[in-house]
């Protein structure tokens, strides 16, 4: 059964995340304030976390870079916060996807959905024999999930990982955007090529030596990405 960690202040909405969500299956844990979260977010070791950024203690986004310190957990942000400006802050301090409120119930349930799968362990990944994929940049350590790049650890979302992941054990082979779409985000996404330019300029800030030039991470215009070793 998937933990969900629902971390959100308004008991009204909580109420009806947890009758949605326990009727789906998912197990549901509830904080309502950043503190209660972070504590039970090491306990309890939650599959996804949802994430409200007004929170009476702390910002949300200070609660995502907390909890990046230590855990590659999905977390989904749900916060009146629309702005651009707003969700480019959260995906940089670690989020994976960010709705805005008011929200689709569906929707949000298809993108908890689709972030639960990118936790699952998939039969290419375990049968895949590279493990190890170094460049003169950064290495990419398959088995440990880890990325280092000039002697330290560089921090990718799980979302970052599983594209990272996907481009680098097909070295030179071009992986169309709907591909990627579908694989780590889902068949509802099959339209959302903006999400896949979003995290591949953040994936070029970490691993490229000049991301606006990148030597890895290649653009096929219209079509799709490629990693070139």
């Amino acid at each position: 059964m998937t933990r969900v960690l629902v971390v959100e202040d308004d008991p009204q909405l909580v109420r009806a995340l947890k009758i949605n969500l326990q009727a789906r299956k998912f197990e549901v844990e509830e904080a309502s304030d950043g503190g209660s979260a972070l504590q039970l977010a090491a306990a309890r070791k939650p599959d996804v976390i949802v994430l409200d950024l007004g929170l009476p203690d702390m910002d949300g986004i200070d609660v995502i870079k907390r909890v990046r310190d230590w855990s590659r957990v999905p977390i989904l942000v749900l916060s009146a916060r629309h702005t651009s400006e707003d969700k480019i802050r959260a995906l940089d301090a670690g989020a994976d996807d960010y709705v805005t409120k008011p929200f689709s119930m569906d929707e949000l349930l298809a993108r908890l959905r689709a972030a639960a799968r990118r936790q699952e362990p998939t039969a290419d990944s375990q049968a895949d024999k590279v493990t190890l994929v170094t460049t003169d940049e950064f290495t990419v350590d398959l088995v440990a999930k880890k990325v280092h790049r000039g002697g330290r650890t560089v921090r990718l979302t799980p979302t970052e990982w599983h594209l990272l992941e996907i481009l680098i054990t097909h070295p030179g082979r071009l992986i169309t955007q709907s591909r990627l779409l579908l694989e780590v985000w889902g068949p509802t996404y099959g339209e959302n090529t903006n999400y896949l330019r979003v995290y591949m300029a953040q994936l070029r800030r970490k691993l490229e030596a000049d991301p606006s030039h990148p030597r890895y991470l290649i653009t096929e215009p219209g079509m799709g990405y490629r990693f070139e070793p």
